[in-house]
């Protein structure tokens, strides 16, 4: 299973579940994915396909989305982490 925790333009958010306990997030669209660690803090764990300014601005969306990422990561896996 992997819920989507939101979508902005045309990149879907999501978790896998059950992959690994570090929270992180995924992100999809049709130009590339990218896995980003949310602890201990925002940071780029790897990349294919998406051009510098993408990543750019992945970044700060999930920045700006951190707080409803967390919420969303414990509903799903339990109020902790995996």
């Amino acid at each position: 299973m992997s819920p989507t925790v939101f979508r902005y333009r045309n990149y879907r958010f999501f978790f896998f579940s059950r992959e690994e306990n570090r929270m992180h997030i995924h992100v999809y669209s049709p130009d590339g994915e990218a896995k980003v660690w949310i602890e201990p803090e925002v940071e780029l764990a790897l990349s294919k396909g998406f051009k510098d300014s993408e990543l750019k601005e992945i970044l700060e969306v999930i920045i700006k989305k951190q707080d409803e990422i967390r919420n969303h990561w414990k509903q799903h896996f339990g109020g902790t982490n995996q």
